[in-house]
């Protein structure tokens, strides 16, 4: 009965975009990457999980999300997507939302980003928020860690190739 088996990836294959987030081969600690697969298959994102702390839960997540992403759709007051996979990585449970946002420039290479800030109820939480020129919404979350203008500068575009699932 093996012939009746469902073929259908559970996970897609890899992004159709680039990536940008910071080169594993520039940042210490472990590095996790995760995919947001559709039910069709393709991506609708990629989130990477940096872990500094030794094995301990995570500092950092960068997502990439795309256009029409689902998980871009938030109800008001509610904490991005990356946000609340840092909490889940961290087995924090308390509930947490947004209290404020603030836009703010900032330089990335020779380009000019408005990043959204978002203030959470969890203190000990960072988060920014920015648009490509590509439609695809990339967002920091940083647990008990400042997000400062000096992390823009580590930011670049990882190929989409480097997520791909041969």
């Amino acid at each position: 009965m093996s012939f009746l088996r469902r073929r259908s990836p559970a996970t897609p294959t890899g992004p159709d975009f680039d990536v940008l987030a910071m080169d594993p081969g520039d940042w210490p600690g472990d590095l996790g990457a995760g995919l947001l697969p559709a039910p069709d298959g393709s991506c609708q994102g990629v989130f990477l999980r940096y872990d500094l702390f030794g094995g301990r839960g995570p500092a950092m997540i960068i997502g990439n999300l795309p256009e029409g992403s689902p998980a871009r759709e938030l109800a008001e007051g509610q904490v991005p997507f990356e946000v609340t996979q840092l909490l889940a990585a961290l087995g924090n449970d308390e509930p947490v939302h947004v209290v404020d946002t603030e836009d703010t420039p900032v330089m990335h290479e020779d380009n000019l980003l408005i990043v959204r800030r978002i203030k959470l109820s969890e203190g000990r939480i960072s988060c920014s928020q920015f648009d490509r020129s590509d439609g695809v919404l990339v967002t920091i979350a940083s647990w008990d860690r400042p997000i400062t203008d000096d992390l823009y500068r580590l930011l670049k575009p990882l190929p989409a190739e480097m997520f791909q699932q041969g």
